[in-house]
């Protein structure tokens, strides 16, 4: 951890960390290290869920970016992320920890449920950056907690924090962008929302419109399609390992009953 600490000083510089304050970042502990830096030094650390715990407690910003590349989604708890969660003092700790970590984690839309309804901004801020972050990259999953989660998205969006409405309107965009019927889904909230008397929605509903109104209808078709066959292919996959497994037991126990009657 001490090696890793003294890797980011030497990468940081005052120039880079005073530029922290024009994208609404305040750290009081800071190096000033390049995301890409970052990203290149947990690549070169590897995976270590220690040594992740060890730098999120020194309060070090560069340091808790860090774990997003060094933790491993497997060992991370969920009572790991609401300690963490209860830390977030600024949109980039809790973004790049979303978008790179817990989003692969099993608890993941456990916390999404549990966060949304919080009033801490950035722990509410979290709940939706990790809806987008798994809407982006979860390939397997159906529809069905998406379209869910449009409810969760239209409850939030009077809040008129700015991290929080800027998250709410990410996870719309991201949620409308995963299928023909989510696009169609999320197009129809945008446009409720940006029709609404309440600020903050209306901000949200546009915002969103804008952007998905970027989209192609055949590509994302496309996409849709190919993300089934990639759930129908691990479905096979995990069949056919269930099958063969099935057969080493049948065999095993077959020799077990031969082996037996030797003895005897």
């Amino acid at each position: 951890m001490a090696e890793a600490l003294r890797t980011l000083e030497r990468l940081g510089s005052a120039k880079h960390r005073d530029g922290y304050a024009r994208y609404g970042i305040v750290a009081e502990k800071a190096f000033g290290v390049p995301m890409n830096q970052i990203q290149k030094l947990g690549k070169q650390l590897g995976r270590d869920h220690a040594l992740a715990l060890a730098l999120w407690k020194t309060g070090w910003y560069e340091a808790r970016l860090l774990t997003a590349y060094v933790d491993d989604p497997e060992q991370v708890t969920a009572a790991q992320m609401d300690q963490w969660v209860k830390d977030f003092d600024s949109w980039g700790v809790c973004d790049t920890l979303c978008f790179a970590l817990w989003d692969r984690t099993p608890h993941a839309y456990r916390k999404i449920d549990q966060w949304a309804t919080r009033r801490e901004e950035f722990v509410k801020r979290a709940a939706f950056a990790l809806l987008a972050s798994v809407a982006l990259h979860d390939k397997t999953a159906p529809d069905a907690p998406f379209m869910k989660s449009l409810k969760r998205i239209e409850r939030a969006s009077t809040d008129d924090r700015n991290f929080v409405k800027k998250g709410v309107s990410w996870a719309l965009r991201l949620v409308g962008r995963r299928s023909p019927a989510l696009y169609a889904s999320s197009v129809s909230l945008s446009r409720k929302l940006a029709a609404s008397e309440d600020r903050a929605a209306r901000w949200i509903g546009k915002d969103a419109l804008r952007d998905l109104g970027r989209v192609d209808a055949k590509r994302l078709k496309k996409k849709a399609a190919a993300r089934i066959a990639v759930v129908k292919k691990a479905t096979a996959k995990s069949a056919a390992s269930r099958q063969a497994a099935a057969q080493r037991a049948a065999r095993e126990k077959v020799a077990m009953k031969r082996a037996a009657a030797k003895k005897r």
